[in-house]
């Protein structure tokens, strides 16, 4: 037997000997070692590279600027100044803290700015008449705001108690708003930047309240969503219109109704917007 020949039958020896050996350490095939459950795969798919906002995003130059106002004070807004055929949904006050709708928001990335008060996240108070009916209510509370936050929606100022804030002074208005604020920092690790005013009702007080919080602008709206996913809207045509601003409730039927507007924007040729990214090239 030659050298090389007696090298290679001891290496096969010792390659045998150490697979033996681990086949020994596992056990049988489809077993686990005496004592140790077998691994069991991740419920968790692997991490992958983030995915970036959910939603629309501005193309170069395709959004017209917000110019500064006169005075300084923050900007109402109802529409984005954009010919592209998108649009922008937003939900008001927590009542009806439905998973189903968490789950299309989470799953199919739909982006959605939320804006609460803090009396209808906490269920406190007198309830919200329209939210009444509601298999969810206030069931959530802030962990329900901060699974939201998780999935990519904003959550954005709406005051505390839901008042009509044109009634209220200076002070009154400032304690209704930075009170807001402070809640939703303290709950979800960050300050609104949008105030959206009860009713759409707002003054010269309420800008400047807003301002003293921390508010960059005044959002309002160019439609509102029904029951049953029914567009109801604010222009003589009846139709959506590039930077519209939708306003949806968190009310009975929630999920199903916002799988029915979904569909029904996406069928019309109109994409959904990402209302933060839109926001920040128009007020550049």
């Amino acid at each position: 037997m030659t050298s090389g020949t007696s090298w290679a039958i001891r290496t096969a020896a010792v390659f045998t000997a150490l697979a033996m050996s681990a086949a020994c350490a596992a056990g049988p095939a489809g077993s686990a070692k005496e004592g140790k459950p077998a691994a069991e795969p991740s419920a968790k798919p692997s991490p992958t590279r983030p995915q970036g906002p959910p939603g629309a995003t501005p193309r170069p130059g395709e959004v017209g600027r917000i110019p500064k106002t006169a005075d300084g004070l923050p900007p109402v807004i109802s529409s984005i100044p954009t010919t592209r055929k998108v649009v922008f949904l937003t939900i008001d006050d927590g009542w009806e803290q439905d998973p189903g709708f968490l789950a299309q928001v989470r799953d199919r990335r739909v982006p959605i700015t939320a804006f609460v008060t803090r009396d209808a996240v906490e269920a406190r108070g007198a309830t919200d008449p329209t939210a009444q009916g509601g298999k969810f209510l206030g069931a959530g509370k802030w962990g329900y705001m901060r699974d939201l936050r998780d999935a990519g929606s904003p959550i954005e100022n709406h005051t505390l108690t839901h008042p009509n804030l044109v009634t209220l002074g200076y002070e009154g208005q400032r304690a209704e708003i930075c009170g807001a604020s402070t809640v939703i920092r303290k709950q979800t690790g960050r300050a609104p930047t949008l105030l959206r005013p009860p009713f759409g009702n707002q003054n010269s007080l309420t800008r400047r309240a807003a301002k003293s919080c921390g508010i960059d602008a005044l959002l309002l709206w160019t439609a509102t969503v029904q029951p049953g996913g029914k567009i109801a809207y604010q222009v003589p045509d009846k139709k959506l219109r590039p930077g519209d601003v939708l306003l949806l409730h968190f009310r009975p039927n929630l999920s199903k109704d916002f799988r029915v507007l979904v569909n029904k924007i996406e069928r019309r040729g109109f994409e959904l917007g990402n209302l933060e990214a839109y926001l920040k090239a128009a007020l550049r």
